[in-house]
């Protein structure tokens, strides 16, 4: 069974625009975005979208990919100063070139509404997010496997599952025999962003599937880690590709910003 991710993210944001009516300012999040990744590209108009829909501001800042580090530095102290901004993200993943850890490590702390500065006051929105679309099972029950462990993905659901107490499974390159591992797994969150990381002959029935993982497949649309088609009769529940995560995980975002604002 599909899991309506449109429909549970709905519910938050009706929550949210309730509460941006009763703030004395209007929220407004800030967004970087570096290059022309089709699967950033996407997530960043799904956020602008979804912002102007219940009442919050949005910016978008867009830079070529070959944007030094110190320039998108001196962009991001610019944004740190001005008071009217109560969030700020930059959209990853971008270049190698840039240094990743000095950008997280630039944005205040009290703006990093993703979550990714080591002292944000903020929790990951994409790690929410799962936690939020997995309410329905208890978890400490459960054989969780986590594919990937980005840091954008699969590093901070890893933390937020340790920290609920849950130790998940973590499979990456080199973890040896994965298929094994898949197969006695009751949940599998997929957090690569290529094809077919997950194959029908590789989970049990039964299995709840969640895909983080985004990638443009040959027909120009954008996929998640497994193809729906072929695991929808084999597991319980699985996100699709739209309206799964993705719409939770910026209604999440979302709920950071509101509170930043507050």
């Amino acid at each position: 069974m599909k899991i309506d991710g449109r429909r549970i993210a709905n519910t938050i944001l009706n929550d949210l625009e309730t509460k941006v009516k009763k703030l004395n300012v209007i929220p407004h999040l800030a967004i970087i975005l570096v290059g022309n990744d089709p699967a950033s590209k996407a997530y960043v108009r799904q956020k602008i979208l979804t912002a102007e829909k219940i009442g919050i501001k949005t910016s978008l800042f867009q830079y070529p990919n070959s944007i030094p580090t110190k320039d998108l530095l001196k962009h991001l102290n610019d944004l740190n100063y001005l008071s009217d901004i109560h969030g700020i993200i930059v959209q990853q993943p971008f270049s190698s070139h840039i240094d990743q850890k000095k950008i997280v490590n630039t944005i205040d702390p009290q703006k990093d509404v993703d979550g990714f500065h080591p002292q944000s006051k903020f929790e990951s929105p994409i790690a929410a997010a799962v936690l939020e679309i997995l309410k329905f099972v208890p978890l400490k029950n459960k054989k969780v496997v986590v594919i990937g462990k980005g840091e954008t993905g699969g590093k901070p659901i890893i933390q937020i599952l340790k920290k609920k107490g849950i130790i998940p499974i973590v499979i990456d390159s080199k973890t040896e025999n994965k298929e094994t591992l898949t197969k006695d797994a009751d949940i599998i969150i997929s957090a690569v962003g290529k094809s077919d990381i997950i194959k029908s002959n590789m989970i049990k029935k039964g299995v709840i599937l969640i895909s983080i993982g985004l990638h443009k497949g040959s027909d120009g649309k954008l996929h998640g880690d497994y193809d729906e088609e072929k695991i929808k009769t084999i597991a319980s529940f699985y996100t699709p590709t739209p309206g799964g995560v993705g719409p939770v995980n910026v209604a999440m975002l979302l709920k950071n910003l509101v509170y930043a604002a507050s």
